[in-house]
């Protein structure tokens, strides 16, 4: 059985993300590792527990990550990932605090021996930054051939970034991280804005989550409606969310619901252009493609799927009823 390591600032999507691994039989979450993002490294790890424990799976541990950018002297939320999230990351809907308490170990050692111990088996999905997994690679290069693959959602190839005109929001927050990341020649899929925006959830699929009576379900319902409401300001013309983290899991445990290009990448790390995900000039004749590029979706097929098993998940935990 593939296991996977979820990379999360537990934002709205990183919770249903989540949701979508828990619900899907066909893999293991191992455990999840902590960044920053939509929230502070410290209240994503918080999210993450306690989401998990709401979903009935107390079992799942939770690292705390590295708090900044590999440049940066410090981290601030900004203030349209508040707007889009809520204060709290998961839409200002209130669920109880865990009472587990993170990991003492390192989340970049987890990483490194989570490879060493998988090897082809394991899949990291980092749905944020990129800050965790270039400190593994530069602490244990070797991982880049021991590990199965690294299914990233971030960037944008063939439409413009959504915080410039060239940079998506995860790589725009560590765009050093994530250029050493996609010249590592470690095996990486990028699901980025290309189809992430091709998969859209509305008020009526929340509904049918609120509609089960359960606990999971009310919160699942409550917080995504939070992200609709969201993107009727940032994105009118969408006509609902994007499903951009779960998007991610999705083709981490079914690559065929995307078309990919390989393609060997770098981020422009200089100038205005700073955040953007490009193809590498000097690699184009390198017959060893290391990366792909996700460039289209079966976007009826991935919400069926995403409905299925988030809604199979939260119909079977209540815990109204304990």
């Amino acid at each position: 059985m593939r296991k996977i390591i979820l990379d999360l600032d537990t934002g709205i999507d990183d919770a249903l993300a989540i949701s979508y691994v828990l619900g899907s039989s066909e893999v293991e979450l191992i455990g999840i590792t902590g960044t920053y993002g939509n929230v502070t490294v410290d209240q994503g790890v918080r999210n993450a527990l306690a989401v998990t424990d709401l979903l009935g799976h107390p079992e799942i541990p939770v690292y705390r990550g590295l708090p900044k950018a590999s440049a940066a002297e410090s981290f601030e939320v900004l203030d349209v990932s508040a707007f889009i999230h809520g204060q709290n990351g998961i839409g200002d809907v209130d669920i109880p605090d865990s009472g587990r308490t993170p990991e003492n170990g390192s989340a970049i050692d987890f990483i490194i021996d989570a490879a060493k111990t998988y090897g082809k088996d394991l899949v990291y999905v980092p749905t944020g930054p990129m800050t965790n997994i270039d400190a593994a690679l530069a602490k244990a290069p070797e991982i880049k051939d021991l590990i199965g693959r690294i299914v990233l959602m971030g960037g944008a190839l063939t439409v413009p970034g959504n915080v410039s005109p060239w940079a998506e929001a995860n790589i725009s927050q560590d765009p050093d991280a994530a250029d050493r990341l996609f010249r590592s020649g470690a095996p990486a899929m990028m699901v980025g804005l290309d189809v992430t925006l091709q998969t859209l959830l509305t008020y009526s699929e929340t509904k049918c989550w609120r509609d089960l009576g359960t606990a999971p379900g009310k919160f699942l319902a409550d917080m995504t409606d939070c992200y609709i409401k969201a993107y009727e300001t940032t994105s009118p013309r969408l006509g609902g969310c994007g499903l951009h983290d779960p998007l991610a899991v999705g083709v981490a445990i079914d690559p065929t619901l995307i078309t990919a290009l390989p393609i060997n990448m770098k981020v422009d790390v200089d100038g205005p252009t700073r955040g953007r995900t490009i193809g590498d000039e000097s690699r184009l004749k390198d017959p060893c493609k290391t990366m792909q590029v996700a460039i289209d979706v079966d976007a009826g097929r991935f919400l069926d799927e995403f409905m299925r098993r988030i809604t199979s998940l939260a119909a079977g935990v209540d815990h109204e009823n304990d």
